[in-house]
């Protein structure tokens, strides 16, 4: 049966009935909507009630090959076979060192690397933070605000996406200063891009390294090539350059978050290849293993601990994870997803600005390759958020077979799979435009 297709309003009883025993025994978390998964294939998904769906979040920009997909599953199977966990910190195995070698491979950067896996994004940030502090004098951070770098208590010090993130969790680690991002939609020094000459930039070195934090008490810059928690926002042409220039001319390392960013999605196998700048420390996860739970942070291989004990964990590079890691990485290199992604990009984005024309209430589309967000805003009161509205939205196309996630105050991100056949593109996007007229006043 061929995608979307409701046979039950969302949720169904079915979908209900888990929800009930959800709540009962799961802790609170990030639920933000009513759907009850049974399976998925590429970029389709069934709900327990029989509902298919089109998926525009890729389980939240994990799944960029689709669901489910065949090579990843054979490549995981045969692991299976032979080995499932051996503490790869401790021991050696094959499958590991594979999966290190395409990444030092695949990231940008023409120098010696070493690869640290973990078992997820925020762990990732983890290890960079303890490698920026072994390396360096300085111990303290500069980090933006809307960032989103984790929840776990030293990567939660370098988010500053929602306040409701950091909110009762208090004290955090010490030592992280927030500056602007380049937020051109919302530019917070009330300026133009161009004509602004990339102040949100040039102010780090003019203003707050002179006031705030003299710089060799600063171990790293940790940035996020395009926001992705707080808005999918895409920083201007320049500035991702000046603050590597900023970093490298004050002996600070940078450290690029590509944990969504990352793994085809922005078009490029990494978001940072669009800009040419080259980070000291790149961090992975989501996208890395097609939905099993890996991270890594790869790094100038000068950077390495050194001592053994110094960092380490028991599941970061577990076997059938590095084997679904190896199959993803050669998958998308073999058969160029990264361009593909920037194709269907393009024509996402051309039928985006389309509907803007119809509805007031989009403000803003942004983004680069298949990760993209349109932005909600009260037109009519300077761009007021559309909080509300945005939820509202969220709902309607669930209604209809259409999966998308919030991000930011306002938005709404679109994440398909790099893999989602171009029909259902379009089906999707069909969805989401019947979704904006059922809004009140969208139109």
């Amino acid at each position: 049966m061929k995608a979307p297709h409701i046979k039950i309003k969302p949720p169904g009883p079915k979908a209900r009935e888990i929800i009930q025993r959800d709540d009962r025994y799961l802790a609170t978390s990030t639920k933000t909507s009513p759907l009850a998964v049974k399976r998925a294939k590429g970029a389709v998904v069934e709900d327990v009630d029989g509902n298919l769906y089109i998926d525009f979040t890729s389980g939240v920009a994990v799944a960029n090959l689709g669901h489910v997909n065949e090579d990843v599953l054979e490549a995981v199977q045969a692991q299976l076979q032979d080995l499932w966990h051996f503490a790869g910190t401790d021991f050696y195995y094959d499958v590991q060192v594979e999966a290190a070698e395409l990444l030092a491979r695949l990231t940008p950067g023409d120098f010696p690397k070493k690869v640290f896996f973990t078992n997820s994004g925020t762990e990732s940030v983890e290890a960079a933070i303890k490698l920026a502090r072994w390396n360096r004098e300085g111990k303290q951070f500069l980090a933006f605000m809307n960032s989103f770098h984790g929840r776990t208590m030293g990567s939660l010090a370098l988010t500053a996406s929602k306040r409701v993130q950091r909110e009762r969790f208090a004290p955090w680690m010490p030592g992280v200063h927030h500056v602007p991002y380049a937020y051109c939609y919302r530019c917070p020094y009330k300026l133009t891009y161009p004509e602004c000459d990339l102040w949100c930039a040039k102010t780090i070195e003019e203003t707050y390294l002179r006031g705030l934090v003299p710089p060799k008490e600063l171990a790293a810059i940790f940035f996020e090539p395009l926001q992705g928690e707080g808005g999918y926002v895409l920083p201007p042409p320049g500035w991702t350059k000046e603050i590597e220039r900023i970093a490298r001319e004050n002996e600070i390392l940078l450290i690029a978050d590509e944990v969504q960013t990352g793994i085809g999605r922005t078009g490029a196998m990494f978001a940072v290849e669009h800009t040419g700048v080259v980070p000291d420390v790149i961090t992975l996860a989501k996208g890395l293993g097609s939905g099993l739970p890996i991270g890594a942070i790869v790094f100038d291989a000068r950077l390495d601990f050194g001592v053994k004990g110094a960092h380490s964990n028991t599941f970061g590079g577990n076997a059938v994870a590095c084997a679904a890691t190896v199959a993803t990485l050669k998958i998308i290199e073999r058969e160029g997803l990264q361009k593909r992604a920037s194709v269907l990009g393009e024509r996402m984005h051309k039928r985006l600005e389309e509907m803007r024309t119809l509805f007031p209430i989009m403000g803003d589309n942004r983004g680069i390759g298949l990760m993209r967000a349109t932005e909600l805003v009260h037109a009519s009161e300077g761009k007021e958020p559309a909080v509300k509205e945005r939820n509202q939205l969220i709902d309607e196309a669930l209604s209809r077979g259409l999966i998308l996630l919030p991000c930011g105050e306002s938005a709404v991100r679109y994440a398909p799979p790099l893999t989602i056949e171009e029909d259902l593109l379009e089906s999707g996007l069909d969805v989401l435009e019947e979704s904006f007229k059922a809004l009140p006043k969208a139109s």
